[in-house]
């Protein structure tokens, strides 16, 4: 899932990968969505006391919405690959 430039600038990837890749594939289910989840949390948890602009603010929270609908997107290719395994196993 591609972030725009201004909440996933350019230091966050090496040659054709995103560092969110990296550590997807570096960890289990169980891990990566706790991760998504520790996130999600961080930026609404300190959105309105770590920056002191409206802007600021926004971009916070739609770090947490980044997250957020990247931890939708995950399940719902997690529960997409499970029902075509499934089906095969029948």
């Amino acid at each position: 899932m591609k972030l725009r430039d201004s909440i996933n600038p350019d230091h966050y990837k090496r040659g054709n990968i995103e560092a969110i890749e990296a550590i997807k594939e570096s960890m289990t289910e169980e891990a990566y969505l706790g991760y998504l989840k520790g996130n999600i949390l961080k930026y609404l948890w300190r959105w309105d006391s770590k920056h002191d602009t409206t802007q600021e603010q926004v971009v916070c929270i739609k770090k947490a919405g980044w997250y957020l609908a990247e931890m939708i997107s995950h399940l719902e290719d997690t529960t997409k690959e499970k029902d075509t395994s499934e089906e095969t196993e029948l």
